[in-house]
């Protein structure tokens, strides 16, 4: 497969410095018990990602493997806010400054989360006039053909005009890229656990998010090439799939597709062939030509419409698995911040000493 003549430079993922430094041993040694708990997130991690690597590039977005990457992307977060229960974070010792940080990328998430659904609703209503042409070639005459023209129309202006919500995607992702390099955790073996999950969280979420952000927007400017070092057991299944998407859009994109959504080319092409046909008038239509069309139209606006209901439940489950994270992060932090206030005689310095 050969990229596109002039592909999307890469963007450097540290651009504020190593992250590598805040899982280094310094300060503090990962028990044996912690390894274990941080390979086994990992390995989950690995076997997710193989799961999303197109068997053929017929697969490479269409919406079902846009509902299973949001699913994966549901998996991870669950994963992640059960390492924070299990690690019964944050411990004492931590400056707030991470948390903050944490619940600002959640919330940027959230925010793509949001302009994803608010997305997939203008997909869907751009299915009206499509289903109103459909059933007014139901009726044999030059007026209904009329009507449904202009309906494939509006449809036509519908799919292809752009989501400004969409558009400000691009920004926030970058900001995800920034924040890659979180404040140092000190002395905390399981500061660093959660520090080096994050990592992996990260770059899922990110990948999987600018793929989506390209395929909406139509521009393959939009795709980010993320460079995950060695030392991670998940990075080559990562780079396997990044490659194999990212490349197989941008071909697409070069070769001047009306959109790379597999479902909607599909429609589009079939609009693209019955306009024409009805555009004429009723005499001027062959009946078992046209009936032929519109089945092929019908079921194939069909499958779009289901595609955008799993996928839509998809993304939903998606903010909700973040939403829950947030506040599993934010009740460990009253619950730690409560515990301490009632303990005597602990001045900050002593509560500092607490690392786990």
């Amino acid at each position: 497969m050969s990229r596109s003549p002039d592909p999307h430079p890469p963007r450097s993922f540290f651009p504020f410095g190593n992250p590598f430094r805040m899982i280094s041993p310094k300060g503090s040694r990962m028990s044996s018990q912690l390894l274990a708990v941080l390979q086994a997130f990992e390995a989950r991690l690995a076997e997710r990602l193989k799961r999303l690597v197109p068997k053929s590039k017929d697969e490479i977005l269409n919406l079902s493997w846009m509902t299973l990457a949001m699913k994966s992307l549901c998996e991870t977060h669950n994963d992640i806010r059960n390492l924070i229960t299990e690690l019964e974070l944050p411990v004492s010792d931590w400056d707030d400054k991470w948390i903050d940080v944490y619940l600002e990328i959640s919330a940027n998430l959230l925010d793509i989360c949001n302009a994803f659904s608010s997305e997939l609703s203008r997909l869907n209503q751009g299915n009206l006039p499509l289903k109103c042409a459909l059933h007014n070639l139901e009726s044999a005459s030059s007026k209904q053909f009329s009507r449904a023209c202009s309906l494939l129309n509006d449809w036509g202006q519908q799919v292809s005009s752009r989501n400004p919500r969409i558009e400000k995607c691009s920004s926030i992702l970058d900001n995800l890229v920034g924040s890659l390099d979180l404040p140092k955790v000190k002395n905390s073996a399981k500061g660093k656990v959660f520090m080096q999950a994050m990592y992996g969280v990260k770059v899922e979420t990110v990948f999987i998010c600018s793929v989506f952000v390209a395929a909406f927007s139509g521009s393959p400017k939009k795709l980010l090439d993320l460079n995950v070092a060695d030392m991670y057991s998940w990075a080559p299944a990562f780079r396997t799939l990044q490659n194999l998407v990212n490349e197989e859009i941008r071909v697409r994109f070069s070769g001047g597709k009306f959109t790379v959504l597999n479902e909607l080319e599909t429609v589009d092409t079939s609009v693209k062939e019955l306009y024409p046909t009805i555009q004429g008038g009723v005499d001027n239509v062959e009946k078992e030509s046209l009936v032929k069309i519109v089945e092929e139209l019908s079921r194939a606006a069909e499958k779009l419409s289901q595609g955008i209901d799993l996928l839509a439940k998809g993304v939903d489950g998606f903010f909700q698995a973040v939403l829950t994270s947030r506040d599993t992060l934010l009740t460990s932090v009253r619950f730690d911040k409560s515990v301490n206030d009632r303990v005597p005689g602990r001045n900050i310095g002593q509560q500092q000493q607490i690392v786990h």
